[in-house]
C-alpha cells in the first residue's frame, strides 16, 4: 500500500486531499457567483483567499518533499500532482477576478454550466485522491479518472458553444474580449483537473 511506505510525520496524501478540498470550495463559490451574479466582490475575495491557502499547502508539500527520504510514490509524480492541483484554483481565481474587475453584472447560462462541470470534476478529484491513499480499489480510482476526463470534454464543448453564441449575439467587441477571457479561464481549470486525473492514473498504473 502506498500510504504505508510514508513516515507518519509527513503525509503527502494529506496535502493532496487538503488542496483538492480547497479546490472544491473554490468551485462551489464560483458556481454561486456564476449562478446568482450577486456579492461578486465578496465571492471573488473568498476565492482569492482559498487560492492563497492552496498556495501555502502546495509550498508546504514542496518543503516536505525536500525533507523526506522515503516517499510513497515517485518524487516527480508528487511534484506534478501538487502543481496541477495548484493550477486549478489559479484558473478559478483568475476567472472570478476578471468578473469582478470587468464589473460583469449579468451572468450567462454557459458560464453557470461550465462552473457546474468544474465543481463536479473537483469533487471527483477528491474521491480519486482518497482512493489513491491506499489503493485498495485501483479500478475505482481509474474509473473516477475517466469520469474526470469525460467532464473535461463536456467543458470543451460548452466553451465552443459559449464562444459561438458570444460572436453571434454580442456586438460590443470589448464585451466579447472580456467574456472570451473569462470562459477560457474556466475551461483551463477543467483542463487542469484532467491533468490531475492523468497524474493519478499514471501513479495507479505504476503501483497497483
Amino acid at each position: 500500500m502506498l500510504g504505508r511506505l510514508l513516515p507518519r510525520e509527513t503525509s503527502f496524501f494529506d496535502f493532496f486531499e487538503q488542496h483538492a478540498r480547497l479546490a472544491v470550495e473554490g468551485a462551489r463559490e464560483f458556481v454561486a457567483l456564476a449562478t446568482e451574479g450577486t456579492n461578486i466582490p465578496v465571492r471573488a475575495r473568498r476565492i482569492k483567499e482559498l487560492e492563497h491557502e492552496a498556495d501555502v499547502c502546495a509550498h508546504r508539500c514542496a518543503e516536505a518533499l525536500h525533507k523526506t527520504f522515503i516517499t510513497p510514490m515517485d518524487r516527480e509524480d508528487i511534484h506534478r500532482l501538487i502543481g496541477r492541483l495548484d493550477d486549478v484554483l489559479d484558473e478559478v481565481e483568475a476567472a472570478s477576478e476578471r468578473i469582478h474587475l470587468y464589473e460583469i453584472g449579468q451572468m450567462t447560462p454557459e458560464l453557470r454550466q461550465m462552473a457546474e462541470v468544474l465543481l463536479r470534476q473537483t469533487e471527483l478529484v477528491v474521491k480519486a485522491l482518497e482512493g489513491l491513499r491506499d489503493l485498495g480499489d485501483p479500478r475505482r480510482v481509474l474509473d473516477l479518472c475517466i469520469e474526470i476526463n469525460k467532464l473535461e470534454n463536456e467543458g470543451d464543448a460548452l466553451l465552443r458553444e459559449a464562444v459561438a453564441r458570444l460572436f453571434k449575439e454580442e456586438h460590443d467587441p470589448i464585451a466579447i474580449i472580456k467574456w472570451k477571457e473569462i470562459y477560457e479561464h474556466v475551461e483551463n481549470a477543467t483542463d487542469r483537473c484532467e491533468d490531475v486525473a492523468d497524474v493519478i492514473e499514471d501513479v495507479v498504473l505504476e503501483n497497483a
